[in-house]
């Protein structure tokens, strides 16, 4: 079954990227301002550690790392999860959304499927060239352990932020239209989180450690990759921390599916 549904999903990705490449002049002017954005970004991080040095135990090789880690992790959820943070307001909105129910696949596959978005490829080039520049400024060494690590952390995050872009399309089940408040959770949890959580307040700490777990998912593994561990834990307790992305997205899953329940036809 889940074999059967990620070739499902990969035929679906197949079609969505020769849709967009229908107007290649417009792709690729979307795909080059995309990688300027993302670029300026990364120049603030340059012009952040050429004016201070160093942000609180932070290295200059630190902060690239994080910021890589984040762009990669976030740009991929993007990527791949478009259709519930993109579409999914206008699924509902349009009555689109009464066509997928009655189809014998689970509403949220078919609405991964509905949309991605690969413009998003210069944005993971960013961030894969900000983690491995990082890690050669920092000097991390890589075992298999911290690979490992790495790769679990991506993989984590990107279920956590999805879990998170559920939390507006279960919103929109009951408003219609997006709700904006969200944002402050996924977006916003982007911009701050790309650099560590022990650099902000102890407010926003708790808010990106237990509301929205950006700090146990991607800054508690990646500070023991750097050697620089932010809680005095054992090692086991720093590969254990980022599942909590996937407990994330199994509650929010769960309450989707529970909010779809409420959800009410346009009649169609």
């Amino acid at each position: 079954m889940l074999m059967n549904t990620l070739r499902l999903y990969g035929r679906a990705v197949v079609i969505l990227i020769k849709s967009h490449l229908q107007y290649p002049l417009s792709f690729f002017l979307q795909t080059i301002a995309q990688f300027i954005m993302e670029g300026g970004e990364l120049l603030a991080v340059t012009l952040l550690v050429r004016r201070f040095r160093h942000l609180n135990q932070w290295m200059p090789g630190d902060l690239y790392f994080f910021f890589g880690l984040m762009s990669l992790t976030f740009y991929l959820t993007e990527c791949f999860g478009r259709g519930i943070t993109g579409n999914f307001s206008s699924l509902v909105r349009t009555g689109q959304l009464d066509t997928l129910l009655i189809r014998p696949r689970g509403i949220l596959v078919q609405v991964m499927c509905s949309d991605m978005d690969p413009r998003r490829v210069t944005c993971l080039v960013i961030g894969a060239t900000s983690l491995f520049m990082g890690s050669r400024m920092a000097g991390v060494r890589w075992t298999g352990f911290h690979i490992l690590l790495l790769a679990e952390s991506i993989l984590c995050g990107f279920f956590m932020i999805l879990g998170l872009f559920l939390i507006e399309a279960i919103l929109c089940i009951y408003s219609v239209k997006s709700v904006e408040v969200a944002n402050a959770l996924t977006y916003g949890g982007r911009s701050a989180c790309q650099y560590p959580v022990d650099a902000f307040p102890r407010p926003l700490r708790i808010l990106f450690t237990v509301i929205a777990p950006f700090a146990l998912v991607m800054h508690v593994p990646a500070s023991l990759i750097l050697e620089k561990p932010i809680f005095p834990w054992p090692a086991w307790a720093f590969y254990l921390c980022p599942l909590s992305g996937i407990g994330v997205f199994i509650i929010m899953a769960l309450l989707f599916t529970k909010a779809m329940r409420f959800y009410c036809s346009a009649g169609n």
